[in-house]
């Protein structure tokens, strides 16, 4: 793995973002409006947004970089460009990493303004510090990078890409705690949930707007982190340098 060139690449998808507008409305802007739209089904039940409206902090964020990055991927591979860039010297980490660094700030950006548009826009009421919502927001979408990177690797077009959503989002949704405490599920799906880092993102979050005491967020930020790299250090083996 080269320094240079992992940066070479990553400011290559942030020219190219440049000229998509789209995309970029897409990252920045969709995830606030569904927190919008969320708050506003709700404006009239008081304090359901604030029970809820923590974890969809981390699962809209999560969902919209895992679609962006995975199809965003898939496309460098269908037009070529993958294969010409894997006949010169950059290693497939140069390329993973590239990715996940343009990306990872796209998702910063993204969650910055997904926090402060629930707490200012909607009313969220954050007990605990905003900063460590914000933190948690950006890890969480920085996750779903990684695993979209991860589907990339392992699917041929766009629609397989999507169709990792049911293997590699859904039950992280189902089980992370956001319909049922995690404790009152049954054994055998307590413990799964533990094994699945959305599982973590939701508990921060929630310790943050209850402002719980005692509660330390780097914990379950390292556990998330630990996900993340996993699956770009799986994303980085497992890419292939031809398309079958």
């Amino acid at each position: 793995m080269n320094p240079m060139r992992t940066l070479s690449t990553a400011a290559r998808v942030l020219r190219q973002l440049r000229h998509d507008p789209r995309s970029i409305a897409l990252m920045l802007v969709a995830p606030s409006l569904l927190v919008g739209l969320f708050a506003w089904l709700f404006t009239d039940q008081e304090g359901v947004f604030d029970q809820f409206g923590g974890p969809i902090l981390a699962l809209f964020p999560f969902i919209v970089m895992f679609l962006i990055t995975s199809i965003t991927t898939l496309r460098e591979r269908r037009s070529g460009t993958l294969e010409r860039l894997m006949t010169t010297p950059i290693d497939k980490a140069d390329f993973i990493i590239g990715y996940a660094l343009a990306f990872g700030l796209m998702a910063t950006l993204q969650a910055v303004i997904t926090v402060t548009f629930a707490v200012a826009v909607c009313g969220l009421e954050v007990e605990g510090p905003i900063w460590q919502l914000g933190l948690v927001a950006v890890v969480d979408a920085i996750l779903g990078t990684a695993l979209g990177l991860l589907a990339s690797a392992f699917a041929r077009t766009e629609f397989q890409a999507v169709q990792f959503m049911p293997l590699l989002v859904f039950p992280q949704i189902i089980l992370g705690g956001l319909f049922m405490p995690r404790e009152d599920m049954p054994d055998v799906l307590y413990a799964i949930s533990n094994w699945l880092p959305l599982s973590y993102a939701i508990d921060a979050i929630n310790a943050v707007t209850a402002g719980e005491e005692g509660w330390d967020v780097s914990g379950p930020l390292l556990i998330v982190s630990a996900f993340a790299l996993g699956a770009l250090i799986l994303a980085s083996l497992t890419l292939r340098r031809r398309t079958p």
